[in-house]
Parts: C-alpha cells; structure tokens; sequence
C-alpha cells in the first residue's frame, strides 16, 4: 500500500462550544487516505461532510483529535501555516466555481501561483498546460461571465491543480451542471487522477457519482457508518482518452 496521504483519529468537531446549544457535528471520525486514491466521501445534506472537507482542507480546525497531513499535525500548525499549506498542498474545487469575475480564466488558474511566488513567465506557462489539459485553451482570455457553469468548472479544476497539490478536494462539482455537462466534470477527474496520480477526495450526496472512486466512505449524523472498496469503480468507464 502506497503511503498515508490523510491520517485522522477520533476527530470531534464542535460549535457553539460550552453554550447550551452546543452541537458535535463530528462525531470520533477516524479514517485514512493513501497517497493516490480517488475516495469519495458520500451522505446527506446535514450529515457532516461539508464540516470534514472544511478540516481536511485545513479551512478549520477540528475541537479535538488527531489529524495529520502527509505527516505533518495539522493541529499543531499556526493560522499562517494552514494558509501557507491550503496554498501549495491543496486545490479546492467547489459547486459554486468561486473564480474573480474580473479576471480572465487565464488570470484565475495563475492566481495561487502568484501568492505562492511564481514567476509571472512560470505562471503564465504552466496555466496554459492546465487549461489545455481540460479542452479550455481556447476560452482562456474570456472572463467567467463569459463561460458556461461547465467551463467555469473547468476553469476551477485548473486552478485547483496549479501548484501541483497532493489533494484535491471536489465539494459536489457537479451539483451546479446538468447530467451532460457534470459528466464531462467527472471524466476530468478521473483524467487528472490516471495522468498526474493526483489524490483526489469527492464530497458528494450523489451515490452513482461515489461508485465511480476506488473507496466510499458513507458519513451519517457526523460519523463514518460505512467504508467499501469498490472493485468497480473503473476509472477506465470514465470514457477518457
């Protein structure tokens, strides 16, 4: 087995802490990701997996547990170093796209290159490799009111790969796009996952969308109720050349 990208043990989550409204939204989560794998995280509205993704992301920090990243604890990290890490070690990619209108989809994909200190020439370069490697070379100067939701999508999986990350974390890519168009969202990451070997987690409510990874881990009432293995989850089906 390849080595343990994402290691997380009794992870509790709480807010509105020591409050009489005090809620746990995870509940002794405990599970691991291997270096590239393609997982996804699968339950209902409500269920906690948006809350998971925000303290893998490192965008919070979990109340209580263990959660290390390649190694590193994440709980013992500063603010700035969760920033400096979100930067070069994960992508996001989200339902809602979150590019800068003002910029084109050139501008956006260099955009955490640009915070990570890459040259203007280097950044330049590497987001033209990227949004040719999605079928956008040729809407790169457009702005993102100028591109359809799946071109904005495919905008955003650029941007998410543009420091070359060793995660990236899709929170419902598709649930914005038509079945067509999140299909074509979809082979894009299985793409990413068999040519770049990228560890890729899907947070989805979609359970035909989580057969598609090598594992599902099922989230409930903030806690892992199910992990399986899924022999047919061929990244091969995805349709991409």
């Amino acid at each position: 087995m390849s080595e343990i990208m994402i290691d997380i043990r009794n992870l509790v989550k709480k807010v509105f802490i020591g409050s009489p409204n005090e809620l746990k939204i995870l509940k002794n989560i405990t599970m691991t990701i291997h270096k590239g794998e393609f997982v996804s995280i699968v339950g209902a509205s409500g269920s906690g997996k948006t809350t998971l993704m925000n303290v893998i992301g490192a965008l919070d920090r979990p109340t209580s547990g263990e959660y290390l990243l390649e190694g590193e604890a994440m709980q013992e990290k500063s603010d700035n170093d969760l920033s400096d890490i979100r930067n070069k070690k994960i992508g996001f990619v989200f339902q809602t796209f979150n590019l800068i209108p003002r910029n084109s989809a050139l501008k956006n994909v260099e955009l955490p290159m640009l915070y990570a200190g890459i040259n203007r020439h280097q950044r330049m370069q590497r987001a033209k490799e990227l949004l040719e490697l999605v079928g956008m070379s040729e809407r790169m100067y457009h702005l993102p009111n100028e591109l359809s939701g799946g071109e904005k999508q495919r905008v955003a999986i650029s941007r998410a790969l543009s420091n070359d990350p060793a995660i990236v974390l899709a929170d419902e890519p598709t649930g914005a796009l038509d079945s067509v168009t999140g299909r074509v969202v979809m082979d894009l990451f299985h793409k990413v996952h068999e040519t770049k070997g990228t560890t890729v987690v899907l947070i989805t409510h979609n359970y035909e969308l989580a057969e598609e990874t090598e594992r599902i881990l099922t989230i409930k009432d903030g806690r892992i109720v199910d992990e399986k293995k899924n022999p047919h989850s061929s990244l091969a089906k995805s349709g991409v050349e």
